[in-house]
């Protein structure tokens, strides 16, 4: 799997729960909930005040590694 800014949470998640913990770094803690899984990783970082760009750089490196 590739993350773009466009892949949704829930599928980031699906594939490697293990991501998660990128997520709660980012004060995202409801990961659980309909609503953000269904939200694309540039929404969720956007709302978070985070760099998509860095997120997407790291998780991808992260899931690569697997």
């Amino acid at each position: 799997m590739v993350v773009t800014k466009d892949t949704l949470i829930g599928d980031i998640l699906d594939f490697d729960q293990t991501t998660a913990s990128f997520f709660f770094e980012m004060g995202m803690h409801c990961l659980g909930c309909p609503s953000s899984r269904g939200e694309t990783i540039e929404q969720a970082c956007e709302v978070h005040g985070v760099s998509v760009d860095v997120l997407i750089e790291r998780i991808n490196a992260h899931l690569a590694k697997s």
